[in-house]
């Protein structure tokens, strides 16, 4: 599919490509740095206004970690704040060389980088909010309105993981009024099963799924 232009502005979002998820990293995602070459040559080619990248960036101790919480095992889900939590393993660690922006992208390209779950018993999935806090609150990280203030109106995802914080700031986005897409070969999911749910949840939220950064000419 073919993502439609606006009259606006659009920006490429790059979700988390950082060691730690990475094939070898604390968190790898399956076949994560196939995204890789594909991603340099989209960032090269550059068919776009800005671009900004998310960045995993937890303390130590972060409540999502199962390291954090006694007789719990990584992928074990818990209630926090009142909602599940999947836990994980230590990840993404702040001032860790997996919590880094991997080093295979053109990050001068980018225009500025957002990183979350930097609260400590907070997570955060999705580029545009915070999960929930103690509040009931998912506050936002800033995004949206450096975006706006810049005169986007369209964006186009791409990273990792596919099912968790590619899934989250895509839908966040959309509900936020972006034209949103997603491209889908320049992600991968921590869990393949998830694929058929993660697409038809992104659809019901009106994003649009396109292949690869070759349908955005």
């Amino acid at each position: 599919m073919t993502a439609p232009r606006s009259d606006g502005a659009t920006a490429l979002i790059v979700v988390d490509v950082q060691p730690d998820f990475l094939p070898g990293g604390a968190l790898a995602v399956a076949d994560g740095d196939a995204i890789l070459p594909p991603l340099r040559a989209l960032l090269e080619r550059f068919p776009f206004d800005l671009a900004v990248a998310t960045q995993d960036w937890h303390p130590r101790g972060h409540a999502s970690f199962a390291s954090a919480h006694p007789g719990r095992q990584p992928f074990d889900t818990i209630t926090l704040h009142g909602h599940p939590q999947t836990l994980w393993p230590d990840h993404c660690v702040q001032g860790t060389p997996g919590a880094a922006l991997h080093h295979a992208l053109p990050w001068d390209r980018i225009s500025a980088v957002i990183r979350k779950g930097a609260q400590p018993d907070v997570d955060s999935y999705s580029g545009f909010r915070n999960n929930w806090d103690a509040a009931g609150r998912r506050p936002p990280t800033g995004l949206a309105g450096y975006l706006r203030e810049r005169g986007v109106d369209e964006v186009v995802v791409c990273g990792l993981a596919r099912d968790y914080c590619v899934r989250w700031t895509a839908e966040d986005a959309a509900a936020a009024g972006f034209r949103t897409t997603v491209l889908w070969e320049l992600t991968r999911p921590v869990d393949p099963a998830s694929d058929d749910t993660v697409r038809a949840a992104l659809e019901r939220a009106g994003v649009r799924i396109a292949a690869t950064g070759d349908d955005l000419r």
